[in-house]
């Protein structure tokens, strides 16, 4: 079954991948290759990026929702007990991981991060798993900071003391 496309309005909180939370502004309309094509545009904190996002197929540049409240406190859970299966060769496994990381989904980035936490505490993490572990911290304090509206440091709490739940 394909989803149509989820429509945004200006002050809408939106994820997109690899930028972070935005929020989108309004649409506009930009001349490509002769014609002309209506965007949203989203903006960035600190007023440093914007992105123009195509209005008639956004889930293809990967713009989504961002978190509700009540979808933060799942993706923590995920974060404690989620499970996925990685490829032990390298090769593999890091394009699993960098697809993950990039889909900008933060259910299975939350459930990458519970793995390489696991593996980690099991047997160590080589050191490009260990920078794709914390990538994936990173990427889901971001969301929940923006959510939640505190800062990135209290959202790396919360996303830490969830990880620490059972396991000390």
């Amino acid at each position: 079954m394909k989803e149509s496309p989820k429509t945004f309005k200006s002050g809408d909180q939106v994820v997109l991948p690899p930028y972070g939370v935005g929020i989108v502004s309004g649409t506009t309309v930009k001349t490509v290759a002769g014609s002309d094509h209506k965007y949203y545009q989203v903006d960035f904190p600190n007023g440093t990026s914007r992105a123009f996002v195509p209005v008639n197929a956004p889930q293809e540049a990967g713009l989504r929702p961002a978190l509700t409240h009540d979808e933060v406190q799942a993706v923590l859970e995920r974060l404690q007990h989620g499970r996925i299966t990685l490829p032990k060769q390298w090769a593999a496994r890091h394009r699993k991981v960098t697809d993950i990381l990039t889909s900008g989904d933060p259910y299975q980035i939350a459930t990458l991060a519970s793995e390489l936490r696991r593996w980690d505490l099991e047997r160590g993490l080589p050191d490009l798993d260990r920078q794709a572990y914390r990538r994936a911290l990173r990427l889901l304090a971001g969301e929940v900071s923006a959510v939640l509206d505190i800062s990135t440091e209290e959202a790396r709490a919360m996303i830490d003391a969830g990880e620490d739940d059972g396991l000390n």
